[in-house]
């Protein structure tokens, strides 16, 4: 028993300080959807519920105009479809890594949204940490950081006013610094090129609002049948 604390506890205090930037974007997103939902007429109890189950920031503020809107589900259904179709090539990348998580990978992967991905994907976790408890406590940390987010925006929307332009941006940063931080782990630099150029391809294509799925299903083709040679040469796929 007393081993199981000390694995779990030395898991939480190595997962923790990976979380910190997500702390900062998501309290700030988080609180901005809880005042927008406010302001839309919705009481605190529907960011907090949103938050918990649904756990998709884009959606959920994309949920907001479908509450208000006729009621629609299959609209619903294809919009939920169309935003969230990454999490399908997130899933794939993790089916080694949840492997042998046991109870804890049904959380693992509801949980999964781009920040957990991001940390769960690429950090390097020293050996003495058990690594389905590190990838549970980062995917609920950040769960926790947007839903008290989301709640307390909720709670005291109305009481603040601010000037919310240009914070979306936030995120934006959170994942350049992501990918700078994963370039410079990388001895040779094939997959981060083939990953931008396919998705400028992609981008001149089909248009910004349309290059996300086709660029990943590029991306995905490219690496696959790269990935021998990836390995072979120290680049991360």
């Amino acid at each position: 028993m007393h081993s199981k604390t000390t694995t779990i506890r030395k898991a939480f205090r190595c997962a923790f300080p990976h979380t910190i930037p997500i702390f900062a974007g998501f309290w700030f997103l988080g609180l901005t959807y809880g005042v927008y939902m406010n302001v839309s007429g919705f009481s605190f109890w529907y960011p907090m519920l949103m938050s918990l189950t649904i756990f998709a920031g884009s959606m959920e503020f994309v949920a907001v105009n479908l509450l208000l809107g006729a009621f629609n589900p299959i609209q619903a259904l294809v919009m939920a479809l169309m935003i969230n179709a990454r999490h399908l090539f997130y899933g794939l990348s993790m089916l080694d890594k949840y492997r042998g998580a046991g109870w804890k990978k049904p959380y693992l992967i509801f949980g999964m949204c781009d920040e957990s991905f991001s940390i769960n994907y690429t950090a390097e976790i020293p050996e003495d940490v058990d690594r389905s408890w590190f990838m549970f406590f980062v995917t609920l940390l950040n769960h926790v950081y947007w839903f008290s987010g989301a709640t307390l925006g909720g709670i005291f929307g109305s009481l603040i006013r601010f000037n919310t332009e240009g914070l979306d941006f936030v995120m934006t940063a959170m994942f350049v610094v992501i990918f700078m931080e994963q370039w410079l782990k990388e001895k040779r630099h094939t997959s981060a090129l083939l990953g931008v150029g396919l998705s400028l391809l992609c981008l001149l294509a089909f248009g910004p609002g349309n290059f996300i799925i086709p660029a990943m299903l590029a991306i995905l083709a490219a690496l696959t049948g790269l990935r021998g040679r990836l390995e072979e040469g120290g680049d991360a796929a």
